[in-house]
């Protein structure tokens, strides 16, 4: 790598906003090594016309007056950089999603209104791209989040790209083309099944033909795009639905067969019986606009009751 040369600049988020909250929906857990918060500073390596770019992203202001200033470091720099790095960002991190209806809602509802207060200004962050969010899915399916999580820090020091910096090298998410000519065997060795790894490889393949973008799945009903998710190996109902909210940001869909989710939302409700996916369906219909943000909110709950950062073990299921 060459001399780093840096690039800063400023992000205005719809208020309110709170910085800390956003990463804690996104990384999940604090071994999380591709999504790093020190408390303060949260740092991701990105890839940007195939170069690795390491942003640093500080939240200054109150959450109703919020700024966050972006330092980017690059070796490399081109014109338009600044502009991609926003618009990954503003997607990563929800800077631009409006809340204001949802804070109505809760305000008119006293248990969502008490789920909602301690968590105002957590924006409902999504992946950078279709391909990292299936990743994540299939990597978490049917294990604890926490081995997920680990699946996906080796995932990364394998295949993603790195950028040196003292004290460590921090790696980007792989992207597709890092896998081509990768064998099922070598990513067995980092711990994926073989069912796991061949839906990797295959997806992988579909993202290099260029068929595995957000847009191509934004106009679509939500019956539609879990036809079409379905079609890829690995993607049951349970990772389509984690898809539709995680990546295509639809805030209305609660992932139904998410253990987690369920367990959160039946304690929250503080129900007896075991929710099945029709149940959780039933559960929410009062609340279904904002079905996925109650999804959201109950992770944060979990996590909030669980000091230094992580969430209970909980496993994920594509029937």
């Amino acid at each position: 790598m060459g001399a780093v040369l840096l690039i800063t600049f400023t992000l205005k988020p719809k208020p309110p906003y709170r910085l800390d909250l956003a990463v804690w929906t996104l990384r999940r857990r604090p071994e999380n090594i591709i999504d790093d918060w020190d408390g303060d500073v949260y740092r991701r390596v990105l890839v940007v016309r195939d170069q690795a770019v390491l942003v640093e992203i500080r939240q200054r202001g109150r959450r109703e007056t919020p700024r966050l200033y972006v330092t980017a470091h690059t070796d490399a720099p081109f014109p338009g950089l600044q502009k991609q790095l926003t618009a990954t960002l503003t997607r990563l991190l929800g800077i631009d999603i409006e809340l204001t209806d949802f804070y109505q809602l809760a305000a008119e509802h006293r248990q969502l209104q008490k789920l909602a207060q301690p968590f105002v200004g957590m924006k409902p962050p999504r992946y950078a791209s279709l391909f990292e969010c299936l990743c994540n899915a299939i990597a978490c399916q049917q294990v604890s989040l926490a081995s997920g999580i680990q699946l996906l820090n080796r995932f990364a020091e394998h295949y993603g790209q790195p950028f040196d910096t003292t004290p460590f090298r921090r790696f980007a998410f792989p992207e597709a083309k890092a896998l081509y000519g990768v064998e099922v065997e070598q990513l067995r060795q980092i711990g994926f099944s073989r069912q796991k790894a061949t839906a990797l490889l295959n997806l992988a393949e579909v993202a290099r033909r260029g068929e595995l973008s957000y847009t191509q799945f934004e106009p679509l009903s939500d019956e539609d795009c879990v036809a079409a998710l379905c079609q890829f190996r690995g993607i049951g109902r349970w990772s389509a639905e984690y898809a539709m909210l995680r990546g295509l940001g639809r805030l209305h869909v609660f992932p139904g067969d998410d253990v987690g989710g369920r367990n959160n939302l039946q304690a929250w409700l503080e129900v007896t019986e075991t929710l099945d996916y029709d149940g959780v369906a039933n559960l929410l219909q009062r609340w279904q606009r904002f079905a996925g943000l109650i999804y959201f909110h109950l992770l944060l709950n979990k996590l909030a009751a669980k000091p230094p950062g992580g969430f209970d073990v909980e496993t994920n299921t594509d029937d």
